[in-house]
């Protein structure tokens, strides 16, 4: 616009010149005369043609505005109902219009306001402009995530979504490993997936090695004490990223909103699949996946996207073409050293002739025969209570697994298990029975009130229900009143009264006396006695 403004002040502007501009600008050539004539006004029109020019007491949209689009999550007329309510209450300026007040919201926010302050932090995100890394080599930087697999599978008789864990290589966008749990990971699912990330050999194929850094999202299973260990240990560098920056790891993240619409949206169970009717719930007849067979189809999916898939970073490469074209050299670590390094400590115990007690739990081995009284050192998988791994404490060398001793079958298990649903779900009954309140519905503003009136009868018969189970209010202590004391004792006036009367009781001496109760008012030992009836006192 600058352009064609000296052109017309030069006497060089020509109607081709100025129909050509607004073939550009997909605008009228009339238009295009418009902006010319205020931008001869007002120069500052040209930096934005097309926008009416600012005047002198021109609505804007101020601080205030933008917190009550927060509030009202950018309903602009509920916005205008709330301006013309205060300055009702002589709290402010009349609003403009409607329309008006659009025009000022288009005007003074971007896009990346307008959805922020309507859908927060996630919906302004996706207006913003990332930078993208340059391209590196293979191992160079690893992501891992976990993610719930929208889909229901049956594990052990109940529907449950279960967790992916994996890793992936930012190069080449490879799945260099992955480990499925029926429920929520932990640790373990963290150093299951990494054994199958860093081992190249069979079943895990030619994707592995150390990497040299992997970037993690502060999740606290991947910051454990022994995650973080296992990576000092194998000299891999962890880049913990800063909360809720999920661009910061696109590769993974693109791999797990990738999983849902090429993989799990065809499967049976899809949690999110569109349902006739007005509830979305599952038809009764539905037949789920088992465990097995989710993480069976989970792996031939792993296999296909490494082998087949052609990403569009890689320019019509697979993942597995990529990878092998790259000459970078790989650092890889035996079996039994790698298992080593994800095991969790659990300090040293003593080899006694019933084995190695951990957890209050006694572990035995073939190979402890003749060691009792040695020193060893505890590792374990997390969550794998069956089975330690034992070294030498003062070697540090390997000396073999130990199971637990009389474990379980798996009958006996299952019986525990179902004991303790059921237990489970009757005390959460009961407890939602007992926390149970109704109220009732209210057309105006007043306190709630509670449903189910008792009369005054019905709560006196109540009270003294719920009083009669009362062991304190059942106990009667002056029912038997204690024997006297002994002629020789002390006693204040006020207790001997409430003493049986009669003789009193001769002191204790000696193995033949009567057992003797402890007196609560006098404070000493008196023995039982018995009066003319033979009626014990």
């Amino acid at each position: 616009m600058r352009r064609l403004l000296a052109l017309r002040r030069e006497g060089k502007l020509t109607t081709t010149r100025v129909r050509s501009a607004a073939d550009v600008l997909g605008v009228r050539e009339r238009a295009v005369w418009r902006w010319l004539a205020a931008a001869e006004r007002d120069e500052a029109a040209a930096q934005a043609p097309g926008e009416r020019a600012a005047y002198p007491g021109r609505f804007t949209i101020t601080p205030e505005i933008r917190a009550l689009l927060g509030l009202w999550k950018g309903n602009v007329a509920a916005v205008h109902r709330e301006l013309t309510a205060r300055a009702a209450k002589g709290e402010g300026d009349p609003p403009p219009s409607i329309p008006t007040l659009h025009r000022a919201i288009r005007r003074d926010l971007t896009p990346g306001d307008r959805a922020g302050l309507a859908g927060g932090e996630r919906a302004a995100r996706k207006h913003d402009v990332f930078l993208a890394r340059p391209g590196g080599w293979r191992n160079q930087a690893w992501e891992t995530d976990h993610v719930q697999a929208p889909v229901l599978v049956d594990v052990e008789g109940r529907a449950r979504r279960p967790w992916i864990t994996w890793f992936t290589d930012c190069a080449t966008n490879a799945i260099t490993g992955v480990a499925v749990t029926p429920v929520h990971p932990s640790r373990e699912s963290v150093l299951a997936a990494l054994r199958s990330a860093v081992l190249r050999e069979e079943p895990y194929g030619p994707f592995g090695g150390l990497p040299e850094k992997v970037r993690v999202d502060r999740g606290k299973d991947f910051l454990s004490r022994t995650v973080t260990a296992a990576f000092d240990l194998l000299d891999v560098t962890v880049e913990d990223l800063p909360a809720y920056t999920p661009h910061l790891k696109g590769t993974v993240e693109g791999l797990n909103r990738a999983v849902e619409s090429m993989f799990l949206v065809a499967l049976p169970g899809y949690a999110r699949q569109p349902r006739p009717g007005k509830r979305p719930s599952r038809p009764k007849d539905e037949v789920l996946l088992s465990f097995e067979d989710f993480t069976a189809r989970l792996l031939d999916w792993t296999r296909w996207w490494n082998t087949e898939h052609r990403p569009v970073p890689l320019q019509g490469k697979t993942p597995l073409q990529a990878w092998q074209d790259d000459p970078t050299r790989l650092r890889d670590v035996p079996a039994a050293d790698l298992w080593t390094f994800t095991l969790e400590d659990a300090g040293t115990r003593t080899l006694t002739t019933r084995g190695i007690r951990f957890r209050k739990r006694d572990y035995v081995g073939a190979w402890m025969t003749g060691q009792a009284g040695i020193r060893v050192r505890v590792r374990f998988m997390p969550h794998h209570d069956h089975r330690i791994e034992a070294y030498h404490a003062a070697t540090g060398r390997y000396l073999g697994p130990a199971d637990l001793a009389d474990q379980a079958t798996e009958e006996q298990v299952s019986a525990v298990r179902r004991a303790r649903a059921t237990r489970s779900r009757r005390l959460k009954k009961d407890l939602e029975a007992s926390q149970r309140e109704r109220y009732a519905a209210a057309t105006q503003a007043e306190p709630p009130r509670r449903l189910g009136a008792l009369t005054g009868a019905q709560a006196d018969a109540e009270l003294a229900r719920s009083a009669g189970t009362s062991l304190s209010q059942l106990a009667l202590p002056d029912v038997i009143p204690p024997a006297a004391p002994p002629a020789d004792w002390r006693t204040p006036a006020s207790l001997a009264a409430l003493t049986t009367q009669g003789r009193p009781a001769p002191a204790p001496s000696g193995r033949e006396s009567a057992p003797a109760v402890p007196d609560g008012l006098a404070g000493r030992a008196v023995p039982f006695t018995t009066d003319e009836d033979g009626d014990a006192s």
